[in-house]
């Protein structure tokens, strides 16, 4: 087992990974292929492909670290707060149902109706810099799992970020979404092995109990568990709209095999992240303390170097999916709804590389909270909320001015979680735990987003009228 505890199984590791993903990439693809996922004879993904390619590129690195980070703080209750972002696979799957029916092709499809290319603008921001912040927190995850394997040497953790980025672009360019769909199933299943047999492990030890963990408070209390928990429920009406994998995955296939794949896709990745997030809890049930500030190490003198390894192998493998499907659908953002270049395979490519390398400068911030990305980007996403809700769940159409009202507000509550350790942001929002002040701002962003869209809608009645 001594194998295990080395650096060179983690190298190993990544190679079989990549060589993998190599093989598994198609040589020649379609435009059709490259950017909307058919086969060489243009059938779409079949459901098994489907639910595996979304649960894979939402069970990512950055996710499965958080949530166990959660569940290491603030027991269960954190673990409920990340695992209930999964809902999400619902609040998009009526999403997509309701934007089909009104024969959109894409959220932007419908966005462009009613508001404009502004209207469209301001969505596609948010959802560059949600693409930009995947490829930066997945890549930051594996900096730390190379730097823990070698001793807190840094260098080595940038080393790995860089060797991974370049070999996720080369088989991402290779075929586009048809690429990521392929990958994605191997990567999948892979992940699914690895990590049952490294709960299994877990579960059967002497030192567990279902009863224990399942009612555990965490390091830190389950108080702030609970506001995200909260948190989480305001913003997934909204969080799925802004990943444009989960979108983009909602166009490529029959509508019945699509609400069938999303369906499967929530229960699946729900039980996986909620899975995960048990082994932080159990590291706080059994009073470990944090090996040099991360969990890595507390997880390595907990259980051993081969189910160690097993769990991180679990974080690697769930990096590599999402890289690549974050590369193919910023692709397909640039080229098919931004219109930056022609349609082509090669301008696909370019596109890949400009947000790859925007992810890996993200990580020039030298951030290391996992949650700011899944934070920040949530509440940004949030001035859609009276949008989908009033406009695409009841057929109001709001006013441009109500549109971007609500866009400052979800922006401007973006932003002021970024600084949420400000002394401005902390007048405005208190000084209790910046969980509690995430979820002010939240609270504060659909109010006003609420307020500006329902006055919009009175005031246009009230014109029609005279």
């Amino acid at each position: 087992m001594s194998f295990f505890a080395s650096p060179e199984a983690l190298v190993g590791l990544v190679v079989l990974i990549a060589g993998g993903s190599l093989w598994l990439s198609p040589r020649a693809v379609t435009v059709e292929a490259f950017f909307a996922g058919a086969d060489n004879k243009g059938n779409a993904p079949g459901l098994l492909t489907l639910v595996l390619s979304q649960v894979t590129t939402w069970i990512f690195a950055r996710s499965l670290l958080t949530a166990a980070i959660l569940g290491y703080y603030y027991g269960i209750a954190g673990a409920l707060a990340y695992t209930a972002y999964y809902l999400s696979f619902l609040t998009g799957m009526m999403i997509v149902s309701r934007l089909r029916k009104k024969g959109a092709r894409s959220l932007q499809d419908w966005l462009r109706q009613d508001y404009g290319r502004v209207g469209v603008f301001c969505y596609n921001t948010v959802v560059a810099l949600r693409l930009m912040s995947e490829v930066f927190a997945n890549l930051l995850v594996v900096g730390f799992v190379f730097t823990a394997a070698y001793g807190g040497d840094e260098q080595a953790g940038r080393i790995a970020m860089i060797a991974l980025a370049l070999v996720a672009l080369a088989y991402s360019a290779l075929g586009g979404l048809r690429a990521s769909l392929r990958t994605d199933v191997g990567q999948m299943a892979l992940f699914l092995v690895v990590f049952l047999i490294a709960f299994g492990v877990m579960v059967f030890s002497s030192g567990f109990s279902f009863g224990t963990v399942l009612t555990a408070g965490g390091k830190s209390g389950g108080f702030n568990g609970w506001v995200l928990l909260a948190v989480a429920f305001l913003q997934i009406p909204s969080y799925p709209a802004h990943d444009p994998v989960m979108m983009d995955r909602g166009f490529i296939a029959d509508e019945k095999t699509t609400k069938r794949a999303f369906i499967h896709a929530f229960w699946l990745s729900a039980l996986s992240i909620f899975g995960f997030a048990l082994f932080g809890v159990q590291a706080s049930v059994v009073g470990a303390e944090l090996v040099n500030g991360q969990l890595l190490g507390t997880w390595q003198a907990m259980f051993g170097p081969f189910v160690y390894f097993l769990i991180v192998a679990s974080l690697l493998i769930s990096a590599m999916s999402t890289l690549d499907s974050a590369l193919a659908s910023a692709a397909r953002l640039a080229i098919d709804e931004m219109k930056l270049g022609r349609r082509t395979i090669l301008n696909g490519r370019i596109a890949m590389a400009v947000f790859m390398l925007g992810g890996v400068l993200f990580l020039l911030a030298e951030t290391k909270d996992l949650f700011a990305a899944v934070a920040v980007s949530g509440t940004a996403s949030m001035f859609l909320t009276p949008v989908l809700v009033l406009g695409l769940g009841f057929g109001m159409r709001l006013p441009l001015w109500s549109y971007l009202v609500s866009f400052a507000a979800a922006v401007g509550g973006a932003v002021a979680y970024f600084y949420q350790s400000s002394e401005f942001v902390i007048a405005v929002f208190g000084e209790g735990h910046k969980y509690e002040r995430l979820l002010a701002i939240c609270i504060s962003v659909l109010v006003i987003g609420f307020t500006a869209s329902l006055i919009g809608v009175a005031m246009r009645r009230r014109v029609a009228e005279v």
